[in-house]
């Protein structure tokens, strides 16, 4: 249960840390949140990484180089697969996403920049590469993630530089602000692990599995066991895994809405999080208000995806 909840906690900082605001200090947290910044979509961040990359063709063309965009994904295939799934058609369809992960791993390893940087001359390529990063001239970005207190850096510069600033203003608050907003988790993850609210509703979604033939503790359990299959059954048997992927991803779908464990797990989540430091309240605010920035400039930039 720890393992499976665990990986609950780290989609968590995604569909509630950041779908939710920080403690201030009052005595009404709901109060509080009223007047934060909203989220955005998953649909909205996507333009925002489609406008980025967008801004860096732009400039490397300026620089007599050429720079592939990756939008191979249609709109409805680039739905991020979360601990909690229970969106059942999206499962009838895709199952968990198996295939076009191994799509998107194909691409990966052939990507077109890759190819393109790669038949280049060796003068060409080092030209390519200071383009795009900044060679020697980049800026080192830091911050220090919450709870640990560890320093994280990042370097950054050339056209990749010029894309985030364009979009976000000054990277280094962008950088320090999203590394606190996605890494708050690590403050309440302990207590939401035994939250009896939340492995209620995982017990109560095991339970469910059950009646459908189906034995898993949790959801990251049933997720795994459709990987060793696929792995196990090899290319030769990918039509009976993927038949396998999608029927257990369905019932773990209707599982999920069946026993609302997507609602339980965000309610918790959010009564950790209005606990905090008001402090971090302050940087969540700006993480979103930035995210907003990027993407009503996002929108002029690129349509959304089909």
């Amino acid at each position: 249960m720890r393992r499976a909840l665990a990986a609950l906690c780290a989609v968590a900082a995604v569909t509630g840390v950041v779908a939710t605001g920080c403690g201030t200090g009052t005595d009404d947290p709901a109060a509080a949140r009223q007047d934060r910044p909203r989220p955005l979509t998953w649909q909205q961040e996507l333009r925002i990484e489609d406008a980025q990359q967008r801004l860096t063709a732009r400039c490397m063309e300026r620089h007599g180089f050429s720079y592939a965009e990756d939008r191979t994904l249609t709109l409805r295939e680039s739905m991020p697969v979360r601990y909690v799934q229970d969106d059942v058609a999206w499962a009838e369809a895709y199952g968990y996403g198996g295939r076009i992960e191994a799509r998107q791993e194909r691409r990966r390893l052939h990507h077109p920049v890759a190819v393109y940087r790669q038949g280049l001359s060796p003068a060409r390529r080092a030209a390519f590469d200071e383009a795009l990063d900044g060679g020697d001239r980049f800026q080192v970005l830091s911050a220090k993630l919450p709870g640990s207190g560890r320093e994280v850096r990042k370097r950054l510069g050339g056209c990749t530089a010029e894309a985030e600033k364009a979009l976000y203003g000054d990277p280094g608050t962008w950088f320090r602000v999203s590394k606190t907003a996605t890494g708050l988790n690590a403050l309440y993850a302990d207590d939401l692990l035994r939250d009896r609210r939340l492995t209620d509703a995982v017990a109560a979604w095991s339970r469910c599995m059950e009646k459908a033939g189906l034995s898993y503790p949790d959801p990251q359990a049933a997720r795994d066991a459709v990987r060793e299959n696929t792995a196990r059954l090899g290319p030769a048997g990918a039509g009976r895994a993927f038949a396998t992927e999608k029927a257990t991803a369905v019932a773990d779908a209707r599982c999920a809405r069946a026993t609302s464990l997507r609602s339980v797990a965000a309610a918790r989540e959010t009564s950790y999080v209005d606990r905090l430091p008001s402090r971090y309240g302050e940087a969540l605010d700006t993480y979103r208000r930035l995210q907003r920035q990027a993407y009503d400039r996002a929108v002029r930039i690129v349509p959304q995806r089909a």
